[in-house]
């Protein structure tokens, strides 16, 4: 891989390694030619580090798991890295021995940026180096730079599903063809819109939005064509509309499929000719404006139940692009949120920092209906509820009461066999192991046998239910019935 060379200072990079051989190839590797961009420096331990970044700017920090073992419950890996993103900036990179997805959450929550295995040569440290910053854009400068809260014009998060959607932003921005963009409320259709206008020709002509379901219908041509002077009572000058005003620029239809029949076939008259004409005016003007549509209706449906023009839908429907739902980038939700934190607490002037590790599982385990807007609603309400800290699970449920399974109401063991009404035979009462063992089915069936999300309904850790799940076993004989199938289902779900 080559490196292209910053302009001005090269980048400084702090290795945080007990021996001396990843720090020296970085070294090595820094010093080579046209790798002259990096000025790789190395301490030993993770109180050196801490001393180091309190009192030097480093932009980018790599940091061994088994060099902060010095680190002490005051002073732990998660602090030294939230102090280098929060005095810093800096982009963080964590190597370990092995990356698994709590260790990952844990990381990434605290403020890292990538896990990387090790062992790992420094090219392949330097490549993952040079795509964080090109994917955070990390600007040149001291602590004083502003941060970068977006991956991607306006968007966050960089899961397959959003790198997919960047690359199809890119190729589609430059036309000047109809795009259709569909999608759950919430997930981000007009960020996309207006993506689409930045990224295009058209970037430095108007982006004119209108919603096609909070205009009165009768007040809706006039608000997208434009009115004529004496076109009505009232209507003492001419004006223009949304359609005049996009003129050179993008106009985009929000919820086109609550516009009405009769204003379909006009619109569909101007897409076919270019031309638009104000209400109460003879005359057609010409304009230049490239469509863009968006809904979060399934339009075919709209199309069967004669509700949406079929001809106008293929007039417009020309690039589609459709918007995936927070559920299907669950990857993403903790940068979301350590996003929307920063955001909230500076407008708040309070001090968050990070997502811990309960939090985020709990996160992640959410439905999301409403998507990264209910997710921006929720941490909003977190950072006025809360003086600061770190963002735990307990902040998130009371936050937002309302249950995290996919089902409403708590998820409770089944009153047979395991409670009774008060008076009743006492006899019926079972043990406490078999509740449990029953309402971890239920949980189990609730998130389709999904043991991560379970526990997070449930307010447990994964590694609970398996050891419920042994001393089940060991209570009772694997020929029992009841014992066999719960140990099997569990061995199921697990695989």
């Amino acid at each position: 891989m080559q490196v292209i060379a910053s302009q001005g200072r090269p980048q400084r990079v702090l290795i945080v390694e007990q021996g001396h051989k990843l720090a020296s190839a970085a070294q090595q590797w820094a010093q080579s030619d046209n790798h002259c961009a990096y000025a790789v420096e190395q301490v030993a331990c993770g109180r050196a580090a801490l001393d180091r970044i309190k009192s030097e700017f480093f932009d980018i920090l790599v940091v061994h798991e088994d060099a902060i073992c010095d680190l002490g419950a005051k002073d732990t890996a998660s602090s030294l890295i939230r102090l280098a993103r929060k005095a810093h900036k800096s982009l963080i990179v964590v190597m370990c021995e092995k990356v698994t997805v709590s260790g990952a959450v844990s990381a990434m929550g605290a403020g890292a940026h990538d896990l990387i295995a090790v062992p790992s040569s420094a090219a392949h440290l330097f490549d993952r180096i040079e795509h964080l910053r090109e994917r955070h854009r990390k600007p040149q400068g001291g602590p004083a730079s502003a941060p970068q809260e977006a991956d991607f014009a306006g968007f966050v998060g960089y899961s397959p599903q959003m790198r997919a959607l960047y690359g199809q932003i890119q190729r589609v921005a430059p036309s000047s063809a109809p795009v259709f963009i569909t999608g759950e409320s919430g997930t981000g259709k007009e960020v996309c819109a207006e993506a689409l206008h930045a990224k295009s020709p058209r970037a430095k002509g108007p982006f004119i939005a209108i919603n096609c379901g909070a205009i009165p219908r009768d007040l809706m041509e006039a608000e997208l064509f434009g009115v004529a002077r004496g076109a009505f009572t009232g209507a003492t000058n001419d004006r223009a509309g949304a359609v005049e005003m996009a003129d050179g620029g993008t106009l985009l239809l929000d919820e086109i499929g609550e516009m009405e029949l009769g204003l379909q076939a006009k619109l569909l008259r101007f897409v076919q000719t270019g031309e638009v004409t104000r209400v109460g005016d003879p005359l057609p003007r010409k304009v230049n404006v490239r469509i863009i549509c968006a809904t979060n209706r399934d339009p075919r449906q709209m199309i069967a139940e004669r509700r949406f023009r079929e001809d106008l839908f293929y007039r417009l429907h020309v690039l589609p692009i459709h918007l995936p739902t927070l559920r299907q980038r669950p990857g993403d939700i903790v940068a979301l949120t350590q996003m929307f934190v920063t955001r909230f607490a500076a407008e708040e002037q309070k001090s968050f920092a990070g997502v811990t590790e309960a939090a985020a599982m709990l996160l992640q385990s959410r439905p999301w209906r409403g998507n990264v807007r209910e997710l921006q609603n929720l941490v909003r309400r977190i950072v006025v509820m809360f003086d600061g800290g770190p963002l735990d699970a307990e902040m998130v449920r009371s936050a937002d009461r309302v249950d995290y399974a996919a089902n409403p109401g708590p998820i409770q063991a089944p009153r047979s066999p395991g409670m009774t009404d008060r008076g009743s035979d006492a006899s019926a009462i079972t043990p406490m192991w078999q509740q449990e063992q029953a309402i971890i089915e239920q949980a189990l069936a609730a998130f389709g046998g999904n043991i991560s999300r379970a526990a997070a309904a449930l307010e447990i850790s994964p590694s609970t239910i398996y050891r419920k799940k042994h001393a089940s076993y060991r209570r009772k004989h694997t020929d029992q019935p009841g014992n066999r199938d719960w140990h099997g289902a569990i061995g199921a779900n697990a695989a």
